[in-house]
């Protein structure tokens, strides 16, 4: 039996000629992440082995993003022990404010990950990068505190889930749909610790951000990873960000996987994820009249150009909904100051939004934008547990920039159709 993308990759890097599902390894890391929340932990672990110096100065990557611009005494202080650590560390990719962006659409932008890297980040949707073709995927602390120390981690290898694309996707439907679309009918434990591995002549209608938004949420399937095929347009997305050499794997035809699903673009809508897990999917056909409080546009999983764009073409000569509240905030420095260069955050502001700096704060409730009980929120972010934005008893409900953007709008949940568009 053959190996999948994952499992060739993982092999490499292990050193060995096959893996196969089930198997521990140990692999060799090109990259090791951490944020605010998780680097500081991973520090004073470090502290604990004893280690003086990190296995690789440049491939370490720090990002204080979610909780910065400092929302408090102690997220200062978490900053204040990364800023010190990569200081004393000589950290070549520490961000700090000003530079700094979500550590998920940042690494990428910044060329750090390449195909056929091995990742690991102390952040659950480290598994973004696998849009590009690399194994990447969230660690613990400790687990972080290993690799920066070493430059490896252990591996059991996954088993592995096809998802074979077929078709266009229509107008108004992007990756956020397709990817809720899939959650929604597997479950979110329905590729737990698998990989999950996309295929398809559809893939070619898919751009590197509808990639970076369906690797993003593998996790919220319970999947170590997802991971893409490097075709021309990972390739030239590769070729402008980064400088480094990358390696392109493909599956055997005959690797194994526990169960492949086919999945036809053409006749998908814009899909929603009601409270409170992203496998509670409606159509926004089949929905009634919810009426929201707060839009929230941005985070890893849809903050980067083009779900800007998106909602910048549909709030164009708008107004939001009376009492509406809309926030948007860009993923990067680049991408805010690209928004501002093309006249999105003009048209966001006319439109009734405030545009914020680059931060996690509101997609995990943690600042600007923390929900109050009995209030509904539309989100282009990935999660929508109870309390994910704020209060126990809010309500959030995840959709595309598109669908956040014309219910920003109408007050309610809409699509762009409501709209005439």
């Amino acid at each position: 039996m053959g190996m999948t993308m994952t499992q060739k990759i993982l092999a490499a890097h292990a050193g060995v000629c096959k893996v196969s599902a089930g198997q521990l390894i140990e692999a060799d890391l090109d990259l090791v992440l951490g944020n605010d929340v998780t680097a500081p932990v991973a520090i004073e672990e470090m502290k604990k082995m004893a280690v003086e110096k990190v296995f690789h100065k440049d491939r370490i990557a720090l990002v204080p993003d979610h909780f910065t611009p400092n929302k408090d005494i102690k997220s200062a202080e978490n900053c204040k022990c990364m800023r010190e650590f990569a200081l004393q560390q000589e950290i070549t990719n520490y961000f700090e404010i000003g530079e700094m962006g979500i550590e998920h659409a940042l690494l990428p932008e910044k060329g750090l990950v390449v195909a056929g890297d091995v990742v690991i980040g102390a952040d659950s949707h480290t598994c973004t990068y696998g849009a590009l073709g690399a194994f990447s995927t969230g660690v613990g602390s400790t687990d972080m505190a290993a690799g920066m120390a070493t430059g490896k981690a252990w591996f059991k290898i996954p088993a592995a889930l096809r998802f074979v694309l077929k078709g266009r996707p229509p107008k108004w439907v992007s990756g956020k749909d397709i990817i809720l679309h899939i959650i929604g009918f597997i479950g979110v434990d329905g590729a737990l610790y698998k990989s999950m591995e996309f295929t398809g002549d559809g893939i070619s209608h898919l751009t590197m951000d509808d990639r970076f938004t369906m690797a993003n949420m593998a996790i919220e399937a319970g999947a170590k990873n997802g991971i893409f095929p490097v075709d021309e347009t990972a390739i030239r997305y590769m070729k402008e960000h980064s400088i480094r050499q990358f390696k392109r794997y493909e599956a055997d035809v005959d690797a194994e996987y526990e169960h492949t699903y086919e999945i036809d673009l053409s006749s998908l809508k814009p899909t929603i994820a009601f409270p409170h897990l992203p496998e509670n999917t409606h159509t926004i056909d089949a929905i009634g009249d919810i009426k929201i409080d707060q839009v929230v546009i941005g985070s890893c999983t849809n903050g980067r150009m083009e779900d800007l764009r998106t909602a910048a073409q549909i709030l164009e000569g708008r107004r939001i909904a009376k009492g509406m509240r809309l926030i948007i905030f860009p993923a990067t420095q680049s991408i805010y100051l690209q928004a501002m260069e093309e006249g999105l955050l003009a048209t966001f502001i006319h439109a009734g939004a405030v545009v914020s700096t680059p931060t996690c704060g509101p997609c995990l409730g943690g600042h600007m934008g923390v929900l109050a009980a009995g209030e509904r929120a539309v989100a282009t972010t990935n999660r929508n547990f109870v309390g994910r934005m704020g209060h126990v008893e809010a309500e959030v409900y995840l959709a595309s920039p598109a669908v956040a953007a014309a219910s920003a709008v109408t007050g309610r949940i809409s699509g762009p159709g409501e709209l005439g568009l």
